[in-house]
């Protein structure tokens, strides 16, 4: 856990870092070259140093140990801090969007053309970001890092739609400067839906949804491959920040006795941990085996 929160801070601590710095040079550039879409995409840049932030304070907590009030630990803080970012990023397009198209509406001159260099610029490096904060957030289990990762994509997004903007508005000359407009706002949309899709994401996660049928199914067959073990009745899980959390009712021969069936349930338990290390506590409940009828009769 100390090691997964390392990682975390450092990538989030890369992540502030390149999100102000970028913010400042896309800010003044788009100021003195007249670039409009540019200044939209500095301030959605300032919106994620925010949300760089909450990304690492959400790790913090979700990093300390169970306690007292917390007895699953405080996983819930990730998908809440997910559930944030999210949001953040939802605003963002939808204020980006707005801005581009009150300029669509006002007449401006055309961007400067060495906007573009600017812009290449910062495609590289957000799409660089984007890359290895996602593998930083795959390695460590983390979705509110993978939700941040989608931040700096949504800017390489939101840059590159502006640059073919900048670029016909150029080319095209009187009458196609507000073509970079159009290109943000092009860009708002695919930023929404992505956002949305996290939303979603967070909100799942936060209300317990049922995992993957593969995960559960996975966790059934370690239970019967136990000697002892007669059948899984259910198989609840929930997942708290990078750790899983399983309920398993199990059924045993009900003549064992009660010291027997003890020591099945703690070897079903052991055979589940030590195969999958995401899995932080299993819970069983044994009941005595009922034969049921074979399926289609």
């Amino acid at each position: 856990m100390h090691d997964r929160l390392s990682q975390g801070r450092r990538v989030s601590a890369l992540s502030l870092g390149v999100n102000g710095g970028l913010a400042v040079v896309k800010l003044v550039t788009g100021i003195i070259g007249h670039s409009y879409a540019l200044i939209a995409d500095a301030v959605e840049s300032l919106s994620d140093v925010f949300s760089s932030a909450i990304v690492m304070g959400g790790l913090v907590i979700a990093s300390r140990p169970a306690d007292e009030n917390h007895p699953y630990g405080h996983g819930k803080a990730e998908p809440l801090a997910a559930l944030a970012v999210a949001a953040m990023l939802v605003g963002a397009a939808v204020a980006i969007a707005t801005q581009a198209v009150r300029e669509i509406q006002t007449p401006h001159e055309a961007p400067a053309g060495y906007t573009l260099i600017v812009l290449l610029i910062v495609i590289v490096i957000k799409e660089w970001m984007y890359r290895y904060e996602s593998r930083t957030g795959e390695r460590i289990g983390s979705m509110v890092i993978t939700v941040d990762a989608w931040h700096h994509r949504s800017d390489a997004l939101t840059s590159a739609a502006v640059a073919v903007g900048i670029t016909i508005s150029l080319v095209g000359g009187k009458g196609y400067e507000a073509a970079d407009d159009w290109a943000a706002l092009a860009a708002c949309l695919i930023i929404c839906a992505n956002g949305f899709r996290f939303v979603r994401s967070a909100v799942f996660e936060l209300m317990d949804t049922k995992p993957k049928t593969t995960l559960v199914e996975s966790i059934e067959a370690l239970a019967l491959s136990i000697d002892g073990a007669r059948f899984v009745e259910k198989v609840l899980v929930r997942k708290m920040g990078p750790k899983l959390y399983v309920d398993l009712h199990l059924e045993v021969d009900p003549d064992l006795t009660v010291q027997r069936a003890h020591t099945i349930a703690h070897d079903v338990k052991d055979a589940i941990m030590s195969t999958r290390p995401e899995v932080a506590d299993v819970l069983i409940h044994v009941e005595p085996h009922v034969e049921r009828a074979p399926a289609g009769d």
